[in-house]
C-alpha cells in the first residue's frame, strides 16, 4: 500500500472479517495469525473496501488494482 495513503499492519486480534480499517487514520490491519492465504484474501478485500486514488499509482500498479478489484474469491 505504499503508493496509496493507507498503512498495512499485520497484528492479533480477533476481527470477524480477519481484517480491520481505520479509515479515519487511513490504516488497514490483518491479522497476524492468518495463513498466507487467509492474508491474501484478506488484502483483496481491503482492495474491494477503500477508497484508492488511482492516479498516484504507477501503471503497472493501477493494472494490478483493477484486476484485484474486480476479483472474486472462492473458498
Amino acid at each position: 500500500m505504499a503508493e496509496t495513503d493507507f498503512v498495512l499492519r499485520y497484528e492479533k486480534g480477533n476481527f470477524k472479517s480477519g481484517f480491520c480499517i481505520l479509515n479515519s487514520k487511513k490504516i488497514a490491519i490483518i491479522n497476524k495469525y492468518f495463513t498466507h492465504e487467509g492474508k491474501i484474501n484478506c488484502l483483496i478485500d481491503i482492495v474491494k473496501s477503500i477508497d484508492v486514488d488511482t492516479e498516484k499509482l504507477s501503471s503497472k500498479n493501477q493494472s494490478l488494482f483493477l484486476e484485484l478489484s474486480q476479483t472474486d474469491i472462492e473458498f
